[in-house]
């Protein structure tokens, strides 16, 4: 069996867990990494593996997972989709994915490609669970409630604002798909404080949500990398009346994200060019291993 060939793209916290879950999979195998820097301050773990500054680098490489911050997805997904290399990542603006679909869509089929957008666990496998209960009831309300936890994408973009030296941003839900954002931000030397504050809360990240913004000494004594969802629905089967599903996980944020990139990585290689949300991905084709064994056993 020939191994799918993944290079990943950024080296974070989303990069590593990405590293963790590729290594683990029977079905890949680690093409490179891809970092800014290259070589240069190469963490220990990746010593054993082709760390290069541009994947063209690499050579042979099937699919690509983007580790990269959500702002930066359609530049990078863009140049990788134009050498006929797949793509995967988790962009995480709800309000921007349709607009990067149809993007993404036109540079994957030119480049005879196939990208998978928003492949984290919200949006992502969140998405496929909504997807489900919506269908099997039809007319209703769904709310999904995130955390108490670290939001990975609310704290790359705190962390991306002039004058942040460091930031942790919590996602604490008030309930009814309603959040308070709680944003825990070391100041540079130099900087104010109230107008550091004030950009965080201006941010479209922010922008909707209650945002509270605390000055702290040390943000890393705060830092704890767990989160989950409560995600409900109460609806309509046909006419019959008060349907209620729950569902509910406690998870660590970047390994799931990571491991949720890895089966939409494997998924990559099945379908037909162009891009696609985990929405519009078969189920079964996130998992490896002989198609009927695998209905046989989840049937």
């Amino acid at each position: 069996m020939k191994k799918i060939r993944a290079a990943i793209v950024g080296y974070g916290n989303i990069g590593r867990y990405a590293l963790y879950a590729l290594e683990a999979e029977p079905d890949f195998e680690v093409a490179g990494i891809v970092r800014r820097s290259g070589v240069a301050n190469c963490p220990e773990e990746l010593k054993r593996y082709n760390v290069v500054s541009d994947i063209r680098e690499l050579g042979d490489v099937d699919v690509a997972i983007l580790s990269t911050p959500t702002r930066s997805v359609e530049k990078y997904a863009k140049d990788i989709l134009a050498l006929g290399i797949n793509t995967v990542d988790s962009f995480d603006i709800h309000s921007q994915i349709v607009p990067l679909r149809r993007s993404l869509s036109e540079s994957a089929k030119a480049g005879n490609a196939v990208s998978i957008i928003s492949a984290g666990w919200d949006p992502g496998s969140d998405s496929i669970v909504r997807t489900l209960l919506q269908a099997i009831a039809p007319k209703g309300i769904t709310y999904t409630n995130f955390g108490p936890g670290m939001s990975m994408g609310h704290t790359v973009a705190v962390k991306a604002i002039e004058g942040v030296k460091a930031a942790l941003s919590m996602t604490i839900p008030v309930g009814t798909g309603i959040h308070r954002r709680m944003v825990y931000v070391e100041i540079e030397e130099g900087y104010n404080f109230e107008q550091v504050a004030s950009a965080i809360k201006s941010d479209p990240y922010f922008v909707n949500d209650e945002t509270h913004v605390i000055n702290v000494p040390c943000v890393n004594d705060l830092l704890d990398m767990g989160h989950g969802v409560n995600l409900t629905r109460k609806g309509v089967s046909g006419n019959t009346q008060n349907q209620l599903f729950e569902f509910n996980m406690r998870i660590n944020n970047p390994a799931l994200t990571g491991q949720v990139l890895v089966c939409a990585a494997r998924a990559s290689m099945k379908q037909e060019p162009g891009c696609y949300t985990l929405i519009e991905i078969p189920i079964i084709d996130l998992l490896y291993g002989e198609r009927e064994e695998l209905i046989g056993h989840l049937v």
